[in-house]
């Protein structure tokens, strides 16, 4: 990741600004915890925009100025964005990361600019989850097994695996357990988005998994150390995770959309199918707002009017109709 003091290295940009983006970067890596990739994007897109103002204003910009800045000068920078070719989901986290820093500069009182409250975000389409099937997902937790030489790196990756889907993890909140998280009981404590804690049930299924691989780890590792780890005994990267699912895809002619985020899907989505109701499921998966595991209602039901379809005489008879 680069260093917060590095990202308007290369941007006219005075003195009190790069110091509040320093400052604004190192608030949300520490206070409000935000993945790497996220602070990344952020800082990059903060970059785009802060190079945008100096052209836009003839010169480096500095807090003063963007305390003037006008409803007209942000739509200005999303229409600039827009020529780029960004489409509404980028524009509309282009301006999310612009919002985070005026957000910041207001919460430090540095910066006071009700007008970027009068700019409407570019609405994010609508995805729907795109989850595994059951024998999908229980092949990748079983076979992913196949794609290490070293019995004891097939039984991480299986580990890994175990825990997305029975326990419907993001890949970080798994991966930043640390050995005494190791799951003793029927119950484990996840710190997920935002620093927020849940707790969610473990099968037995997952725990003989990470027991397995642990028994089968070269590292003698303490509590503090990561449970996850890859060959030099350091915490386990999540691209090796990912590359392991794209080696899934092949091994088991699984869609693109296979991915270890898809496993997170299909434990929310099958608990659905078998009669979880969504305020438990929301829980399970630390979701702040319920709109955001009703997407699962959709799944759900998409799958059930495909089977109606396939196994319905009269829709098998007007989908002969339609053929005819």
């Amino acid at each position: 990741m680069a260093q917060p003091a590095a990202v308007l290295s290369d941007v006219p940009a005075g003195a009190d600004l790069r110091d509040a983006v320093r400052d604004w970067r190192q608030w949300l890596e520490s206070e409000r915890r935000s993945a790497d990739h996220t602070t990344d994007s952020y800082g990059r897109d903060v970059r785009v925009f802060i190079r945008f103002l100096a052209e836009h204003l003839g010169g480096p910009a500095g807090l003063a100025d963007l305390a003037n800045l006008t409803p007209a000068d942000f739509r200005g920078y999303l229409a600039r964005r827009r020529r780029e070719g960004l489409s509404n989901a980028s524009l509309a986290r282009a301006m999310s990361a612009v919002r985070s820093l005026f957000r910041f500069l207001e919460r430090t009182g540095r910066v006071h600019n009700p007008a970027i409250g009068a700019v409407r975000t570019p609405k994010r389409p609508r995805g729907v989850p795109k989850p595994l099937s059951v024998a999908q997902a229980r092949e990748s937790v079983r076979d992913v097994t196949r794609l290490q030489e070293e019995s004891w790196l097939g039984k991480r990756d299986a580990a890994v695996l175990t825990l997305l889907y029975g326990c419907g993890l993001r890949i970080s909140e798994a991966l930043s357990l640390d050995r005494r998280d190791k799951p003793a009981g029927d119950t484990l404590v996840i710190v997920g988005k935002g620093g927020k804690e849940r707790m969610v049930p473990v099968l037995r299924v997952v725990r003989d998994a990470i027991d397995d691989y642990v028994d089968a780890c070269p590292f003698e590792l303490d509590g503090d150390d990561p449970l996850f780890v890859g060959k030099r005994g350091r915490r386990l990267d999540p691209g090796i995770v990912q590359r392991q699912v794209r080696g899934l895809r092949g091994l088991l002619g699984l869609p693109e959309t296979a991915t270890p985020h898809a496993l997170r899907h299909s434990f929310a989505t099958h608990l659905l199918s078998g009669g979880g109701d969504l305020r438990t499921i929301q829980e399970l998966l630390g979701h702040a707002s319920l709109s955001t595991t009703q997407r699962y209602t959709e799944v759900d039901a998409r799958r059930l009017l495909e089977v109606y379809d396939q196994a319905h005489p009269s829709a098998r008879r007007r989908a002969g109709r339609r053929e005819a």
